[in-house]
């Protein structure tokens, strides 16, 4: 459940934890999806057989699956800004695709406020750096900045 916190709130909080999502398997199936949906039926992400021969020994995600799961991951924060009616995708800044994650792994983000802007009236965009952890690694798959814009 989201703590709804003042704008002047969150600028404070620039910095601070904004939660940690729940575990999110990446199995073949889920792969395979992906696959189909952008197209991008590379063999080190589908071809199971192929792949045990391959740098990593099994499939791997592709990175924009990896990427695509921070909507998932966000409805996991802490904190929204009271009075919010909708927020939209605003984008993305830094991404870096620094681990690859191996099929049957499980995922999840520590998301960090970086920036609170206020825009126009009524519109706050946030920036959120979600660290993309694997299960039982050291290096994370992904770190993105994400940016989201409120309407209040």
């Amino acid at each position: 459940m989201f703590e709804l916190v003042s704008v002047e709130k969150m600028k404070q909080m620039i910095g601070q934890d904004n939660g940690t999502s729940d575990w999110v398997l990446i199995d073949q199936e889920r792969i395979n999806r992906f696959a189909d949906a952008t197209d991008d039926h590379q063999w080190i992400h589908v071809d199971v057989e192929q792949a045990k021969n391959g740098p990593f020994g099994s499939t791997i995600a592709h990175g924009f699956l990896t990427l695509s799961l921070i909507p998932l991951f966000s409805s996991s924060g802490k904190y929204l800004p009271e009075g919010m009616k909708m927020a939209v995708n605003y984008g993305l800044n830094k991404v870096r695709f620094i681990d690859p994650v191996l099929v049957g792994s499980r995922v999840r983000s520590r998301m960090v406020i970086s920036a609170v802007e206020e825009k126009e009236p009524g519109r706050l965009l946030i920036t959120t750096t979600h660290t993309i952890e694997i299960e039982g690694q050291d290096k994370p798959a992904c770190v993105a900045e994400s940016l989201a814009m409120f309407i209040i």
